[in-house]
């Protein structure tokens, strides 16, 4: 593999809310594990019903060819892991893949494509499936990439309710993964989302060798955001071969079960969605999840082009815990 040279731009001066929440963040990461458990199953109780979780599906309508150089990430051209590129689905395709979410108790339909960020030729027909997705009485939620100036309008105009953009990392580490756009990137596509009307769904990945303090930071910089997002995936990197970070050192479970206690008490009124990675997770880990403030999942046998637990299998654990679809 070739090296790799990463450019890091000077430190922005610290933004004193940001430091605190990052603090305040530091200091529940290291609590005695039972404590933090409490703290934040105390507060989901607060805001939420603890025994219902919200069911989203998650379809990849356009696959493979991006242009960016995200570390984690097998749809990157430039990365060689076995993904085919496929282009846009047909409207009839998706509108059949999203019939049959609903029928499996999904309430929020949400589409990713592989861009770095639609042309306006791309947006066009994704705006009619959003449309068609509404139509079955579905949530819309769509994660293209950074949005130019006016096309979160066009979004919300058809009828979107969310729009995913995942800051991924800390902002210190995010050079780290990502060389191709920066952070301030992320931040803007949010800006034009939320000015747009549209709810934001913002989160991250950990386990990409981040250290706590960088997870931390991850946490802090989403619970700063104002308002903060009403959803928050917390991704655990699922590792393809191809990648650069295949082979990265797995996170113990433990600390990702903190991280989801820590995004719930920072941000208690947001859902805390388990995305990625619940494929290699051990129900007891998830079900740790769900009492720490885990209260969304991606329902269904793919999460974007990686394995995600099949339905017949949420619904077994769902119904062992007494956790009913909401």
């Amino acid at each position: 593999m070739d090296t790799v040279v990463r450019f890091h731009p000077p430190a922005a001066p610290a933004d004193p809310r940001l430091e605190a929440l990052r603090a305040e963040a530091l200091g529940l990461f290291d609590l005695p594990f039972n404590d933090l458990l409490f703290r934040a199953h105390t507060a989901h109780r607060e805001h939420f019903d603890p025994n219902r979780v919200q069911r989203s599906t998650l379809l990849s309508i356009k696959t493979g060819g991006c242009s960016e150089d995200c570390g984690y990430c097998p749809q990157a051209a430039r990365y060689h892991t076995g993904i085919d590129n496929q282009d846009l689905l047909p409207l009839a395709d998706v509108v059949a893949f999203a019939t049959a979410a609903k029928a499996n108790g999904a309430t929020r339909f949400c589409m990713g494509a592989a861009w770095r960020g639609p042309k306006q030729r791309d947006l066009e027909p994704v705006l009619e499936m959003v449309r068609e997705v509404k139509k079955l009485g579905l949530e819309a939620c769509c994660t293209l990439g950074m949005l130019k100036d006016g096309q979160a309008e066009q979004l919300r105009d058809a009828g979107l309710d969310y729009y995913n953009h995942n800051l991924d990392t800390a902002p210190e580490y995010y050079g780290e993964i990502i060389t191709t756009r920066d952070y301030q990137d992320r931040l803007d596509t949010l800006d034009r989302v939320r000015g747009a009307g549209v709810h934001v769904c913002s989160g991250g990945i950990v386990g990409l060798g981040e250290t706590r303090s960088e997870r931390a930071g991850l946490l802090a910089q989403l619970a700063s955001l104002d308002p903060q997002p009403e959803s928050v995936p917390i991704n655990n990197l699922v590792q393809v071969e191809g990648t650069p970070l295949a082979g990265t050192e797995r996170l113990p479970w433990t600390e990702f079960v903190r991280t989801i206690a820590v995004a719930r008490i920072l941000m208690p009124k947001s859902m805390v969605r388990l995305s990625a990675g619940r494929q290699e997770m051990d129900e007891a880990t998830q079900a740790l999840c769900f009492f720490a403030g885990a209260n969304s999942i991606f329902y269904g046998e793919k999460l974007l082009t990686t394995g995600n637990p099949d339905v017949a299998r949420d619904d077994a654990l769902l119904a062992a815990l007494g956790i009913a679809n909401g």
